[in-house]
């Protein structure tokens, strides 16, 4: 049995979806423990059946039995505990993806984990549901919101604008490039994800490092190299937000304790 897997959506559907990932142990007679995940900027709607999963964020602790979680933007490293007869799906959720629903206010949400009724949810899913089913109603629900919103709007534009660019970004470049004031587009970013512009630019930075820290020889690629590509000041300046999130340094930095994303 393979404890995490990812599975993706359709083209028109990853508009607003990231991924589909499970972490499975449905069949598992022990603890899977001290698990950990990192902040990628991406909003997750967990469904958990069997037992529970313990998840330690910067904020809390959370026991999550069997039913739906929403899973905020994380700032930090999170810790996961998963018990024996327990299968987690994850959802991932592209940043803007909250902004199409104008109603949610998550500008205090970060770090945060809420057990929410599958019947507020915009699609219907069984928290048991097969990957095959997840797929097919994560795929028809998304590919039908992109279909009614061709245009995108403010907080899809800003992600757009950020992840597009080689080098870093301002948020003043961001409000002359969308003809916009800067305070407005702080709130209006605030308001759908939680983060501030700054700070998401901050956590794309680091997972970029860290992706390439992963998929690299290390013996050959030096720390500065990383630092200076990745547009961190220096060395010193990489390892310091290094261990600001993952308590660790890039040195002593253990990919194999941690859930990181399938190289696509």
């Amino acid at each position: 049995m393979q404890l995490y897997s990812e599975h993706y959506v359709t083209v028109k559907a990853e508009r607003f979806v990231n991924k589909v990932w499970c972490l499975d142990n449905s069949v598992g007679e022990s603890l899977i423990e001290n698990k950990l995940v990192l902040p990628n900027g991406c909003f997750n709607l967990a469904l958990i059946t069997g037992n529970s999963i313990e998840v330690h964020t910067s904020k809390a602790k959370y026991q999550m039995n069997e039913g739906v979680y929403f899973c905020s933007q994380m700032t930090n490293k999170v810790l996961v505990n998963i018990q024996q007869k327990t299968k987690v799906t994850i959802i991932q959720l592209h940043t803007w993806a909250l902004s199409m629903f104008p109603k949610y206010d998550l500008s205090n949400f970060t770090d945060s984990i809420i057990k929410i009724d599958a019947a507020e949810l915009p699609f219907k899913i069984q928290t048991n549901s097969n990957i095959e089913i997840v797929l097919n109603t994560i795929n028809t629900y998304f590919e039908t919101l992109s279909d009614l919103n061709s245009e995108k709007n403010t907080i899809e534009k800003i992600c757009e604008i950020i992840r597009l660019r080689e080098d870093e970004i301002s948020v003043s470049e961001i409000s002359t490039a969308l003809k916009s004031s800067q305070r407005l587009l702080q709130i209006k970013f605030k308001t759908a994800t939680g983060l501030t512009i700054k700070k998401y630019i901050q956590i794309l930075k680091f997972r970029k490092s860290v992706d390439q820290m992963v998929n690299s020889d290390l013996e050959k690629l030096k720390l500065t190299d990383i630092a200076l590509y990745n547009k961190y000041f220096d060395q010193s300046h990489f390892i310091k937000k290094f261990k600001d999130v993952t308590k660790t340094t890039p040195k002593t930095f253990d990919p194999d304790s941690y859930f990181l994303s399938h190289k696509r």
